[in-house]
């Protein structure tokens, strides 16, 4: 009897060990993928500061590198000069003139007004006398013409005190403030070649690699260094076609890696629309087993995604 029962408990426990083994979840051969950014800048120059080196795990927004800056730092030196001029001639034409301009019209004016009164009156001699036949009617004449004379002075400097307190022509102070308006855009311009020759981090993550070193010509666009942020780590696996169907975007799946103390939780964030690797001959169903179908898992946490390395080899289970 105890000889029984400890073959049907053995054979209990061995059922149970095939049934668990036959329930697990099979896992699916890949590895760690990494996306790098390349940092450059969009103008050329000397590399004058590189404020990190390979390796280095870096914050989002830290400094990055410097390119030498002299030109684009006179540019926009000569376009900050080129906005005063233009705001200084647009404030000079709203303004009109000067007031000890505008006095001087004035005072001008007060003259002719004198000169207007003064011929005014020999004028009305100059009647009186013709009249009593003691002048001939050509100082008459002169004495009419040297009114009209007076007179036309008159209205000149009323016209020239008006304008003076008016300004320029419309016409002349927006051509003036488009010119101020052109003047901000190249200032702009100077700005951003300016900011460009100074470059940041774009997102925290590790240096993967540095390209250039201080003292070198770094041509435009270059890559400076590579930066590997942890958004950019994924996991890429293979499924067969019996697979695929049960496969959708968002799906939760563990990574588990050599050496990792717990499975890492990702979720799948592509699936590729055709084969890897395709049977020449017609899909049949002894060979469709050789469809295989790439799909990619991003970890759900950033830490998760430190503990990845590219090129790392995982095992996936759904």
């Amino acid at each position: 009897m105890t000889w029984l029962l400890r073959h049907l408990s053995s054979g209990v426990a061995m059922g149970a060990i095939a049934a668990c083994t036959a329930s697990a979840p099979a896992g699916f051969p890949g590895y760690a993928e990494g996306e790098s950014v390349r940092l450059a800048a969009p103008i050329s120059g000397t590399l004058v500061k590189l404020h990190v080196q390979r390796g280095d795990a870096v914050a989002a927004s830290a400094p990055a590198f410097v390119l030498e800056q002299d030109s684009e730092r006179s540019a926009r030196e000569e376009a900050q000069a080129r906005v005063r001029r233009a705001e200084q001639q647009l404030g000079n034409l709203q303004s009109g003139k000067r007031p000890d301009e505008v006095a001087a019209l004035r005072a001008q004016l007060a003259q002719a007004q004198a000169a207007l009164n003064l011929s005014t009156r020999e004028l009305v001699r100059a009647q009186e006398l013709v009249a009593q036949n003691f002048s001939s009617p050509a100082s008459l004449d002169a004495a009419r013409t040297a009114v009209a004379r007076d007179q036309a002075r008159v209205n000149e400097l009323n016209a020239q005190v008006r304008l003076a307190g008016q300004g320029s022509r419309a016409q002349e102070i927006a051509a003036a403030q488009q010119e101020v308006l052109a003047a901000k855009a190249q200032l702009a311009q100077a700005d951003w070649r300016v900011q460009q020759k100074t470059q940041r981090m774009p997102a925290a993550g590790d240096v993967i690699d540095v390209l250039f070193r201080e003292g070198e010509w770094v041509p435009q666009g270059s890559p400076v260094l590579t930066l590997l942020p942890p958004s950019q780590v994924k996991a890429r696996f293979f499924v067969p076609e019996t697979v695929l169907g049960r496969l959708q975007l968002g799906q939760a799946v563990r990574l588990h890696c050599d050496g990792c103390p717990a499975p890492i939780n990702a979720r799948v964030s592509y699936i590729a629309r055709e084969a890897e690797f395709t049977s020449p001959l017609i899909y049949s169903k002894e060979n469709r087993a050789s469809l295989v179908f790439m799909v990619e898992a991003r970890p759900t946490s950033p830490d998760d995604a430190k503990r990845l390395h590219p090129g790392q080899p995982l095992d996936v289970h759904l």
